[in-house]
């Protein structure tokens, strides 16, 4: 890159975020390059052979629910660049003890016809609010803003669900175990204690994204997301440089702004002084979350589920009731390993050939953990697996593990393992990383932070890159 190159704006990090912010940018006549520390773009969304030759693992995100659902990506003609989406025929299983599972099907009424007692109460829940998914995404997948007051009472209906505990709305609103199971399993993903308040409007998204347009995955491996981003942008104008470190802002060529795909630990180190003493000091007490413990394992057939019903489905919660689950999350949050995890697993290759060779099988799969951990979950995960599924083991030909640490020199923005770039609770999912009016841009001017540290935080949507883009040209970009 020569000195005398300039640039309207330069994006460090080609995640989703940061390609989502470089196309936002390019789409408004703007001359925008990406630079990318590893080989290949795309944050989180880069699939590699892990295992065996032949076997296509996800090496983080697997499933994307919002890949195809959210504001922003409903708008990149993503087809026309390679990128297919596979919707397995239910989005989501979750075993039980007793050999069942519970499904989380595209149709509610089907969903709700299986859990019994709660079939109506599940039913009373979710309907209105998937019938307003466009707007309920649209007002909460982005920072505090004015658009909220435009569907008082459909964001009304969803907040007073949403911010509540997960385990205090599925106790309320559910009598038997097999709602409270599966609401327990979605509102996981929080990655918090199902106590803590919010945690409930994890769940709630989930189970309205799997009936509202499902749980899709990519053909080929989720690197076909970034892969497809990459393209779009190259036909606006976009320019994308990889094997680039940024250590520090100074080395960048001239460019009117400065576009972040980074938490706040990596933007203090390579901005240097720009940033005043106080917003420093305010991205140094930025909270990072528990980390994963993650496998991709080669199989030499299906993972051979008790529940034969688990074969229609793309992600396999494993973890058994409510309060197993519970009390597997809040021994992680205080910083010890659960004895029984509680294990996302996703199947891809049962419904996407490309994914191993013809007869045999991949699984993704993944268990929390405290921050900066290195034990070795590897016999915990495999024997909750087993739980449901005897035989596993027998199948299972090579396995890679990665823990905090592994993830953490994967992608940097991982710290300590942390794959939703900071703890998303109540305090923090809205005023991510700093509480700012506008919380993608710093003090310093024409420096805007995209990253999942931004509101609405984690997950495969672009929305920080968008929003901190949109920052961008009212600034004047």
């Amino acid at each position: 890159m020569s000195a005398r190159h300039t640039y309207d704006a330069i994006v460090v990090g080609s995640g989703p975020n940061g390609l989502v912010a470089a196309i936002t940018l390019a789409r408004a006549g703007r001359s925008v390059l990406v630079l990318e520390a590893k080989e290949t773009i795309g944050g989180g969304t880069r699939s590699r052979e892990l295992t065996l030759p032949g076997f296509v693992h996800d090496v983080c995100s697997a499933i994307h629910p919002l890949g195809l659902g959210s504001p922003f990506m409903r708008t990149v003609p993503s087809e026309q660049y390679g990128l297919e989406w596979i919707h397995p025929p239910a989005p989501l299983a979750h075993v039980l003890d007793d050999g069942t599972a519970v499904l989380l099907e595209r149709s509610i009424e089907d969903t709700s016809a299986a859990l019994g007692p709660d079939a109506v109460a599940y039913s009373r829940l979710m309907t209105p609010l998937v019938a307003c998914w466009n707007v309920i995404a649209d007002a909460f997948l982005g920072p505090l803003r004015p658009v909220l007051a435009l569907h008082p009472f459909v964001h009304a209906r969803f907040g007073l669900h949403a911010i509540r505990s997960a385990r205090g709305l599925a106790q309320s609103l559910f009598k038997g175990e097999r709602a409270r199971a599966l609401f327990a399993g979605l509102s996981a993903h929080s990655m918090l204690p199902l106590e803590q308040p919010l945690t409930a409007g994890f769940g709630l998204m989930l189970a309205m994204a799997g009936h509202a347009i499902g749980w899709p995955m990519p053909r080929g491996g989720s690197q076909k997301i970034a892969d497809a981003l990459g393209a779009y942008l190259r036909s606006l104008g976009g320019e994308i440089v990889t094997g680039m470190q940024v250590k520090s802002l100074d080395t960048l060529p001239s460019t009117r702004a400065i576009l972040c795909d980074v938490t706040p630990r990596q933007l203090l180190s390579i901005a240097g002084q720009r940033l005043p003493t106080g917003y420093q000091r305010q991205l140094q007490r930025y909270r990072y979350g528990p980390g994963v413990f993650k496998i991709d394992y080669a199989l030499d057939g299906p993972t051979p589920w008790k529940a034969e019903v688990c074969l229609r489905a793309g992600t396999v919660h494993v973890g058994g009731t409510l309060a197993e689950i519970a009390a597997a999350e809040r021994l992680v949050w205080r910083g010890e390993h659960p004895e029984k995890p509680f294990v996302l697993v996703a199947q891809q290759s049962l419904f996407d050939p490309t994914r191993a060779p013809e007869g045999k099988h991949t699984l993704w799969a993944y268990c929390h953990v405290p921050h900066g951990s290195t034990f070795d979950m590897t016999e915990r995960i495999e024997s909750q697996i087993e739980r449901f599924a005897p035989g596993f083991r027998d199948r299972i030909l090579a396995r890679h593990m990665l823990n905090t640490v592994g993830l953490e020199q994967y992608n940097a923005n991982y710290v300590g393992g942390d794959i939703n770039g900071g703890v998303q609770d109540l305090w923090q999912f809205f005023t991510r990383p700093t509480m700012r009016f506008v919380p993608y841009a710093t003090p310093a001017k024409g420096l805007y932070i995209c990253s999942s540290s931004t509101p609405p935080g984690g997950g495969v949507h672009g929305m920080c890159g968008y929003f901190a883009a949109q920052a961008a040209l009212r600034d004047g970009c």
